[in-house]
């Protein structure tokens, strides 16, 4: 219960940080300058004798920030950020939920496998202990400790099915991960099929003059809503590739645990320890 106040306490402050991140990013404009973009009757008087254009004559490259670009997509930007801060507070919160110290504490492993093969505890202690730990290594061993002293087999059977409920927590919101990939790239498609309607009627209410540059214009600011879905998409696919993965490497350490429980407190392991401990009495 602590570790999983800890953790939320992290995530919140993790997603605190993000937030400021993007509001400063939002305020930021990458370049301030401006060059006159020279209509062609410019551009011509703008031509010396020779043909060649005067220096500092060019075109112009406008700098919009992040807010700008947000207005410029339309509504469905909003919901394209909202799926990128939830995947940013659920990335943190995976990475600290998935630490190898709090999934597989080795100080605690290592004591009690030392206790449990030297016979320093007995099966209501080790169980009191590993429900004291709390962590999934320990909710293993204490799956198996509530059958202690059974055949291998039975218990082998008891770890298994603890270890498909400790495995289920630890995928818990991988879900969001792969609900984020899907609804992306969709809500930006939408955003810019949005958009080049939105340019397509502007043009068919205004007069013949500079319509290109307004469908140009038009489509280009649809198109900000494809590459905000992607762009929100694919560090999602990355994510949920990655914490599948450490999942899979954290159930296989789990299991192979297990074994090693399964191996020291099963009947047929007792009774081969207490035979080894007669016979070295007996050449004592």
């Amino acid at each position: 219960m602590n570790g999983n106040r800890r953790g939320l306490g992290w995530t919140l402050r993790l997603a605190a940080i993000g937030a400021i991140a993007v509001l400063f990013l939002g305020s930021w404009k990458p370049s301030s300058g401006q060059t006159p973009i020279a209509s062609p009757a410019q551009a011509a008087a703008s031509l010396g004798a020779d043909g060649l254009a005067a220096p500092g004559d060019g075109p112009t490259i406008t700098s919009k920030s992040l807010l700008g670009i947000i207005r410029d997509g339309g509504w469905v930007m909003y919901p394209l950020l909202l799926c990128s801060f939830v995947l940013l507070v659920f990335a943190f919160e995976r990475t600290i939920s998935l630490r190898s110290g709090r999934v597989i504490p080795r100080p605690f492993v290592k004591r009690i496998m030392h206790q449990l093969e030297e016979g320093q505890l007995d099966r209501d202690e080790a169980r009191l202990v590993c429900e004291e730990n709390g962590s999934p290594a320990a909710k293993i061993f204490a799956a198996a400790a509530r059958k202690w002293g059974r055949p291998a087999v039975e218990i082998e059977q008891a770890v298994i099915d603890a270890l498909e409920r400790v495995g289920g927590e630890l995928r818990r919101y991988l879900r969001v991960f792969n609900g984020i990939v899907t609804i992306g790239p969709l809500l930006g498609l939408l955003g810019t099929v949005f958009g080049i309607i939105r340019a397509f009627n502007d043009i068919a209410v205004s007069d013949t003059t500079g319509r290109m540059e307004m469908l140009s214009h038009g489509i280009s600011e649809a198109l900000f809503c494809t590459a905000t879905g992607l762009s929100v998409a694919i560090p999602a696919v990355v994510m949920h590739l990655y914490f599948v993965s450490r999942v899979d490497r954290l159930v296989l350490q789990l299991d192979s645990l297990g074994q090693d429980v399964v191996n020291t407190i099963s009947a047929e392991a007792l009774q081969e320890a207490g035979n080894s401990r007669r016979n070295r009495k007996t050449a004592a």
